[in-house]
């Protein structure tokens, strides 16, 4: 009965806060908002709990009955229903308990926002649409809280909608998301064609009974599928709308970034892990993409001045790191680094919201400077989460990120070549880490307002609960042996060199000294070296190509939008619709004629019947 009761408490709470928002005061909407996230929390963590006595490590509820499918002999019933296995259980515990210290973190920090209950509501319902997303037992509940994660993150991107670029990048997000969820969508058609079920379980049975490795069916659905979840997670090629999507409140970025919609991705692909490794070709696309992007990303964080977009493109970054982690058949190392990015991700987002804050939302890191100092409790937690970011030895990021290069060298899908680009990241990782820490943390300060500290106490709780998360998140390490039972495919019987781990774990450190001298004028430069050094990148043509996220905006406004606005211009008559208004001017035509034949006189009916019985008669005739 828990299991049933999961998703309706923040969508309790999001109707009672809609229908009544007016009504309510700031303490009433965030007991609502924060108290149904607190029950969401404490249910997962008692379902966790509780998955260990089930039997075969499943729990399902059945609700009703949704629908029926045809698959041309018989119907399939779609049912609204859950299915908590241990997969499912890792992904409720995060999308709960991080998503309700976010939700703490956001009732202080939007407190003055005359829409302060539309904004805690919309983020009830994000977490509704996500708790559906990953408890579904069938692919087209699936699809629906997909959709949805879409739709709420349309509305909490575009939340401040008086600014301009706000409803821009709110857009931008939706439509790019868009073409991957049609790609999905496709693949979802081709997949009910191909084996007669949407239940996710039969589908993974049997695709594994019917198909062969490497069946053709398997490769174009994986493929479609694929597209879906590099949509969602900001994958090459479906990655620009990531960094736009900053202009949304920070706890927005926060709850996108680290709990909920970009893991969604990750998680569809895990999920369908029986389809996938069927199909060791989109295998192998996974792995690349993820390795391709996480390298991407992190060149372009290397030259940000927005520390939310810094923080933007290292979660592109680390989202490519588990799709590496898939790709090459580390299925449970790709979750567990899904969870542990979870934390310190969330950490880091809030803390720079606490740092915006105080700083009267300068978002700019060369306009600060000095945060060490004046906000010496949001610096030590900032710290906590970039050396996690960065994976330093016992931290939660090096468990987890070890797992996943750990398996690298010797995957038969990832391969030498894929270790090397994920050791690259994971130096990129430590140098624009070390930057934005000394641009923005140490040397002088550059603000002239007073810092503004957030003394609340939830507040403070929510950012420490997240720092000792980080810390200890990787002794948590989930077992999803149970779910990931081909875990063993793919892998070569390659001897891994003596080097490998000394290497992987010294990257890191590596990157913090080589920036420690390349980024020493930042530690301790006057406020004009600091105009300079930015005045200096703005010329640079490489670092104004690093800065757009390497082009790719511009790259598709040429192919893409460019050409469409052209033949839009060309067809601003629009040819199809003349087409379609025809059958209107045709109907209207006949319209016309019935009303003025229509006119009552008794000779004008009797001539007609005439003319008309002479032409039936002629007609017949001939």
């Amino acid at each position: 009965m828990l299991l049933s009761f999961l998703p309706f408490y923040p969508l309790i709470s999001f109707l009672l806060i809609i229908l009544l928002k007016k009504q309510l005061s700031w303490w009433q909407t965030s007991v609502l908002s924060v108290g149904a996230m607190l029950l969401c929390a404490i249910t997962s963590l008692v379902l966790f709990n509780a998955l260990n006595q089930a039997p075969d490590g499943v729990i399902t509820s059945h609700l009703w009955r949704w629908f029926s499918l045809s698959d041309g002999d018989s119907f399939v019933s779609v049912n609204f229903s859950f299915y908590l296995d241990a997969l499912s259980a890792v992904m409720i515990c995060v999308v709960s308990c991080v998503g309700f210290l976010i939700h703490l973190f956001a009732a202080v920090y939007m407190k003055e926002d005359e829409n302060f209950g539309r904004f805690m509501a919309y983020m009830n319902l994000f977490i509704v649409a996500m708790l559906i997303l990953v408890l579904a037992d069938n692919l087209v509940l699936l699809y629906l809280g997909w959709e949805g994660v879409g739709l709420c993150s349309f509305l909490l991107i575009g939340f401040w909608y008086q600014e301009k670029a706000n409803v821009l990048a709110a857009r931008k997000a939706f439509i790019v998301t868009r073409i991957g969820d049609t790609s999905m969508a496709i693949g979802l058609f081709m997949l009910f064609n191909a084996l007669g079920s949407v239940n996710i379980v039969d589908v993974s049975e049997l695709a594994s009974a019917q198909w062969q490795l490497g069946n053709n069916d398997a490769y174009w659905i994986c493929l479609l599928l694929l597209g879906g979840a590099v949509g969602k997670s900001a994958q090459l090629p479906l990655q620009t709308w990531l960094p736009d999507a900053m202009a949304g409140p920070t706890p927005v970025s926060a709850l996108i970034h680290a709990a909920t919609m970009v893991t969604a991705g990750v998680y569809l692909i895990a999920r369908m892990n029986g389809l996938f490794i069927l199909s060791p070709q989109v295998m192998n696309y996974v792995a690349w993409i993820g390795a391709i992007t996480l390298l991407l990303a992190g060149i372009s964080a290397l030259v940000q001045t927005d520390i939310k977009r810094v923080l933007a493109y290292s979660t592109m970054s680390q989202i490519g790191y588990m799709m590496l982690g898939l790709g090459a058949g580390a299925w449970s190392a790709g979750i567990f680094h899904l969870m542990t990015h979870a934390f310190f991700k969330a950490l880091l987002f809030l803390t720079a919201g606490a740092v915006i804050y105080a700083l009267h939302h300068q978002q700019n890191v060369f306009k600060m400077g000095g945060v060490l100092k004046r906000l010496p409790f949001e610096s030590s937690l900032f710290i906590i989460g970039l050396i996690c970011l960065m994976a330093l030895p016992g931290t939660s990021g090096f468990f987890s990120k070890e797992a996943i290069i750990g398996q690298l060298w010797s995957s038969a899908t990832a391969g030498q070549a894929l270790w090397w680009c994920a050791i690259l990241g994971a130096f990129l990782t430590s140098v624009y880490s070390c930057r934005l820490f000394f641009i923005a943390f140490l040397g002088q300060e550059r603000f002239s307002h007073p810092v503004t500290n957030l003394s609340n106490k939830g507040l403070k709780a929510s950012l420490i609960t997240l720092a000792l998360l980080s810390l200890v998140g990787g002794f948590l390490v989930p077992d999803l042996s149970g779910v990931f039972v081909n875990t063993t495919q793919g892998v070569n019987n390659v001897v891994e060199p003596k080097w490998l781990h000394s290497v992987a774990i010294a990257t890191p450190i590596v990157g913090i000294v080589f920036s420690w001298f390349y980024f020493s004028q930042y530690r301790s430069a006057e406020p004009n070296i600091y105009q300079q050094a930015q005045l200096k990148e703005n010329q640079n043509p490489i670092v104004r190509y690093c800065f757009s996220g390497l082009g790719f905006d511009h790259l598709y406004e040429l192919v893409f939008i460019k050409p469409f606005v052209f033949i839009a211009r060309l067809n601003k008559r629009d040819v199809v619709d003349q087409c379609i208004m025809s059958i209107t001017w045709y109907v209207g035509l006949w319209r016309d004629i019935l009303v003025y034949s229509q006119n009552g006189l008794m000779r004008w009916y009797a001539a007609a019947f005439a003319i008309g019985l002479v032409c039936f008669i002629g007609g017949w005739l001939l």
